[in-house]
């Protein structure tokens, strides 16, 4: 039996979410925190690094809040250890009828437009952590 050519697959296409961001770097939240923390760090003759809690705590504010501006332009923000966070696109729903499932009566549901959604997805190892029940303390 003869053997088959191997056929070259053509190189995938990129996404049009891909080139509507551009080739900018991705947003990287330990850099944004690791950056500021830099920048407050008072060092001693000694070499110990001195931090207030209120600058950590500014400093920290500020990455998630500029986490959530990246996520909401469109990009996906990953945040080590706990998770991700995105905007989803959330479909369209016609006005009709529906049905109170307590009641059983028939109520009105109104339309509503597409919209975007802020979504928070966690890591496998956060949710593991989670899910084990010893450190349900």
């Amino acid at each position: 039996m003869a053997k088959k050519k191997a056929t070259r697959k053509p190189a995938k296409k990129s996404s049009k979410k891909a080139a509507a961001r551009g080739s900018s770097a991705k947003y990287s939240f330990v850099e944004v925190v690791q950056g500021g923390l830099t920048e407050l760090a008072d060092v001693t003759r000694s070499g110990e690094v001195r931090l207030k809690k209120a600058d950590v705590k500014r400093v920290l504010e500020e990455a998630f809040e500029e986490a959530a501006r990246k996520a909401a332009s469109g990009e996906r923000v990953r945040i080590p250890f706990l998770g991700g966070l995105a905007m989803r696109e959330v479909k369209p729903r016609k006005a009709g009828r529906g049905i109170n499932p307590f009641t059983g009566e028939e109520v009105a549901v109104q339309a509503r437009p597409a919209s975007r959604k802020p979504r928070f997805s966690f890591t496998k190892a956060a949710k593991e952590v989670y899910a084990d029940k010893k450190n349900w303390k």
